[in-house]
């Protein structure tokens, strides 16, 4: 990412504003500093952009006017739902506008329901309705039945997104036939983020096409300048 705020004067296609306000900036990676944390604040703002999703610890202080997206349980979901609570609402206590809680995918694979509605519930008790929670299924591991159910489990729970993937995972991320049965489960009720390897704006809108609302995406730049980035989340 470049830094230097000289090369931050960016004239995007006004054909592609549409799109800006579905978008949730993401910068998730572990070595981040607090000068790049900043950077790519400045970008969303330049881009025109509405949201950005960063760690939990690296939320600042001055949110330059943005939605601020985190991320609980990450990336791999494996931690005690208790944890996952506390670490959601220290992110709210921060600042945190929406979090983006991995599911206990452990609990999934094993068919272990009862597990599954704990783990979502106990954060769902921390994240007011004035906020916004997410679960991430990531639905690349898993299969179709899985994901029905977790949806199902999700929208019964009041959660307000399920999304498809960390973008972390080496099964892959986002794909059009998983947002497209998680649609068809989820209807209106529960709205759905795509997440992971979106790096045009075909694919942008593809997905946006058969069933999602957001997207997570880290080439934004790219993306709405119309060339491909070589960034997987």
């Amino acid at each position: 990412m470049n830094t230097n705020a000289d090369n931050h004067l960016f004239s995007p296609d006004k054909s592609v504003d549409w799109i800006r306000p579905l978008i949730d900036h993401t910068f998730l990676t572990p070595e981040a500093t607090a000068e790049q944390v900043e950077a790519h604040i400045q970008e969303a703002v330049d881009l025109g952009l509405s949201a950005v999703c960063l760690r939990p610890n690296m939320i600042p202080t001055d949110t330059r006017g943005l939605r601020i997206v985190t991320v609980c349980g990450f990336p791999s979901g494996a931690h005690d739902p208790a944890v996952k609570a506390i670490e959601a609402a220290l992110a709210l206590a921060r600042g945190a506008d929406d979090i983006d809680m991995v599911v206990g995918l452990g609990a999934v694979k094993a068919h272990d329901w009862d597990a599954v509605r704990h783990d979502i519930r106990t954060v769902r008790n921390v994240v007011p309705t004035s906020k916004v929670l997410k679960v991430i299924i990531e639905a690349a591991v898993l299969t179709d039945d899985e994901i029905i159910a977790c949806c199902q489990i999700g929208q019964a729970l009041g959660v307000d997104y399920m999304k498809t993937s960390t973008g972390y995972h080496p099964a892959g991320g986002a794909s059009l036939a998983h947002v497209t049965l998680m649609s068809s489960v989820l209807g209106d009720h529960v709205q759905i983020k795509a997440s992971g390897g979106i790096r045009t704006l075909e694919q942008a809108t593809a997905f946006l096409d058969a069933g999602a609302s957001r997207l997570g995406v880290s080439s934004t730049r790219a993306l709405l300048a119309g060339t491909a980035a070589n960034t997987d989340y």
